[in-house]
């Protein structure tokens, strides 16, 4: 399968009177798009914001980040199972608007949100002080209910990206990126000297606001499975959790993975990447057994000779991660982790809620509940007062004078268990 992702770079975002890309800017018809987002009879009302890097402006609470895309040609279409119909995705052209994003916000649905800051401290530790945000608040009617309120603002915020998106479809982008996997049997032998590797892309299913989608259906719902890599690129699956923000993966992470894309640069020079599992992150005892065991058998099935695991969250899903690395090392296939820690605010803490000696290769994004004091902002676009009680935060959190002391659990993006974020580490 061959996708090719038309990158047309978005240097600015200014509200004109059509929506339009032109010389770099993005211009947002302000009321259109407040329009199609709504467009769902439990809304109340949307409002349309423009965030730009270096601006003192506070998004909070933060849902889903969206990257705009349109199908330029091939079968399916964006986010299928929710914009489209559920045609395979990952061939033909997408272009994307690079270097924009939309931002969805809105009343807190569950505690664990985020915030993005586009100055100061909290804008070094995410990747989205850097994007050009389209930020669409959204207020759902009165009285619906959480997971329904969820649902109502995942959608606004995919109309809103598909609806930028189509602005780039007949634009001549200004690179364009090749990414192709084969059938299994001819993407093995195509590199018989090289390591085959797979990826293990663990998603957040633990239900309870903790949701995600492939292809429209609750992953939650399925086992697991194997796909092209190009799926993922081309928005086969998306966010639909209320997690932690420093190590939730939003919609806009989950295309433009850099897990996927780095195995890609890779491909045929260091290693031979055959493609992703993906597995889902469950709640009971049997339901991990069962996921984990099917992952391992898929990674031997398909001879791999070493997998990368990443995971979405922490405390409960680092039990599946040490399963699925515990099961797949003893089949004797090399496992490399990818996750975050929860060592406490002093770092001294155990940092994953499981370990096994057999996961000697571990890549961590990050310890999430490193305490910093974020400044006041001169624009709050969204509910300053949840930072009182969204995760990582504590009653008190919000000081008088508009700052935030706070862990940085509560930046979106800060601990990316994917290594999109800016966080690395030295030796003294």
């Amino acid at each position: 399968m061959r996708l090719e992702i038309g990158e047309i770079l978005i240097k600015d975002v200014q509200f004109g009177e059509a929506t339009k890309v032109q010389n770099g800017v993005l211009y947002v018809n302000a009321a259109e798009l407040s329009t199609i987002a709504g467009k769902d009879d439990r809304i109340k009302s949307v409002e349309v914001f423009l965030a730009r890097p270096g601006e003192s402006v506070r998004i909070i609470p933060v849902k889903d980040v969206i990257e705009p895309r349109t199908k330029v040609n091939g079968p399916g279409g964006i986010f299928p199972g929710f914009m489209t119909g559920v045609e395979q995705v990952g061939s033909g052209r997408t272009n994307v608007l690079k270097g924009a994003a939309v931002v969805t916000t809105g009343k807190i649905v569950g505690f664990q949100e985020g915030i993005i800051d586009m100055t100061g401290t909290g804008a070094e530790y995410t990747p989205f002080s850097k994007t050009q945000n389209v930020v669409v608040k959204v207020e759902p009617i009165d009285g619906l209910k959480q997971h329904d309120h969820e649902l109502v603002v995942r959608l606004a915020g995919f109309r809103a990206a598909n609806y930028l998106g189509e602005a780039g479809k007949d634009i001549n982008p200004d690179a364009v990126q090749t990414y192709e996997t084969k059938p299994i049997l001819e993407q093995a032998a195509e590199f018989p000297g090289l390591p085959k590797i797979v990826y293990v892309y663990m998603l957040q299913t633990q239900g309870l606001l903790h949701n995600t989608y492939y292809y429209g259906v609750d992953v939650r719902q399925i086992v697991p499975t194997f796909m092209y890599p190009t799926e993922v690129m081309d928005g086969a699956i998306v966010s639909g959790n209320c997690v932690s923000a420093c190590d939730k993966n939003p919609t806009y992470i989950h295309c433009n993975s850099p897990v996927i894309v780095d195995l890609y640069s890779e491909h045929g020079k260091t290693i031979n990447f055959l493609g992703c599992i993906i597995t889902n992150e469950n709640v009971t005892l049997q339901d991990k057994e069962r996921s984990s065991d099917m992952t391992a058998k898929l990674v031997e099935f398909l001879g791999a000779d070493a997998v990368i695991i990443s995971e979405e969250g922490f405390g409960n899903p680092d039990a599946d991660l040490v399963m699925n690395c515990n099961k797949i090392e003893r089949k004797g296939i090399k496992t490399v982790l990818i996750t975050d820690e929860y060592a406490g605010q002093d770092g001294g803490s155990q940092s994953l809620a499981d370990s096994t000696p057999l996961g000697d290769a571990v890549v961590t994004a990050g310890n999430a509940n490193e305490v910093v004091v974020l400044p006041p902002m001169e624009t709050v676009i969204g509910y300053p007062e949840v930072a009182n009680v969204i995760a990582g935060g504590w009653d008190g959190s919000l000081r008088p004078d508009g700052s935030i002391e706070t862990e940085i659990q509560v930046i979106t993006g800060a601990t990316n268990e994917l290594g999109f974020g800016f966080l690395t580490a030295k030796t003294a």
